[in-house]
């Protein structure tokens, strides 16, 4: 399997592919963190510094968005151009058979391209990570403190997770199509339906199941926003920009985006405006960092099983 995956490094760090797209991915990361940056010179204009500063390069918008809205919308692309052609490739050189004729177990040619998937998105996750992280101390002039460091490290291992999602969904298509095409077609489609349309799935969902007759019943629409929220779980965009929300930004007390209080809770509420701790903000966004490496780990083992039941000629 190791050897496997130092041929797949190798691969990955000399295409030019990969290159071309780790120059594009840091060119539009700074710029959106440089955007950032300004953007929280102005809002501190004339206020004492608060806490938690440094984490606000990461999620304030640019001119059209922010780093982590970056991540969660161009990040799958990252995962589907190395997984897409992982195993269809080696069909269409003929070089599978004549691997598999070697002294090398099927499970480990498919763990050794994951895992060199993953290795790959974590060095280019890292990388950006301490770049903007220097970029941000020279110019906020902001040394951030231990729980931002912390809450950084989350957000990078949520961040790996969410790219290997798209890691093993690109593998499966490229064990379950022949052709290169079909197999990245295929996984761009499914990354703008996520992203882009399964918001108005989900409503249309919701709508059909528990409609809202009249606008002024609280309970009607509360009911068809969970519902709609249920089903947007589904994508895994959604559930990356939940995660990330509470982790990067210490003061959201909710991961979704429809919470309803009474008028006493919201008195009492005043009195903890302070930001959680992380364990805290750990609490909130944990199923969804639970239901998203399940979907890492059910996507990769449908791609495992298939491939290791898939005939394989040696021609």
């Amino acid at each position: 399997m190791w050897t496997i995956c130092r041929k797949e490094l190798a691969d990955h760090f000399s295409s030019t592919r990969f290159l071309l797209l780790f120059c594009l991915i840091f060119m539009v990361a700074l710029v959106a963190a440089y955007m950032a940056v300004e953007n929280v010179h102005k809002a501190l204009e004339g206020f004492p510094k608060s806490s938690h500063v440094f984490l606000m390069m990461f999620t304030t918008p640019g001119k059209f968005f922010s780093l982590v809205q970056f991540v969660a919308f161009f990040g799958p692309l990252l995962g589907i151009i190395m997984g897409f052609d992982a195993i269809n490739r080696e069909r269409h050189l003929r070089t599978l058979g004549k691997l598999l004729s070697q002294p090398i177990f099927r499970d480990a040619v498919i763990n050794g391209k994951f895992l060199a998937g993953v290795i790959t998105v974590t060095l280019v996750m890292v990388s950006l990570l301490l770049l903007l992280t220097g970029m941000g101390l020279v110019t906020l002039g902001v040394v951030p403190g231990w729980e931002e460091i912390a809450r950084l490290a989350v957000y990078l291992i949520i961040s790996i997770a969410y790219i290997s999602f798209w890691l093993g969904l690109a593998i499966l298509f490229s064990i379950v199509f022949r052709s290169l095409a079909t197999s990245a077609l295929a996984s761009v489609a499914l990354w703008i339906f996520f992203s882009f349309f399964m918001g108005f799935v989900a409503d249309m969902a919701a709508d059909t199941l528990r409609p809202v007759y009249n606008r002024r019943d609280v309970e009607q629409v509360v009911a068809n926003d969970r519902l709609a929220h249920a089903f947007s779980l589904v994508s895994p965009v959604v559930l990356y920009g939940e995660a990330t929300g509470p982790i990067l930004d210490p003061f959201q007390r909710s991961a979704g985006s429809l919470l309803v209080i009474t008028p006493m809770e919201a008195f009492s509420l005043e009195r903890f405006r302070g930001p959680l701790p992380l364990d805290q903000s750990m609490f909130i966004v944990w199923p969804h960092i639970v239901l998203m490496m399940a979907l890492t780990l059910i996507c990769f083992g449908i791609g495992y099983v298939t491939f290791l039941r898939q005939e394989i000629r040696t021609v």
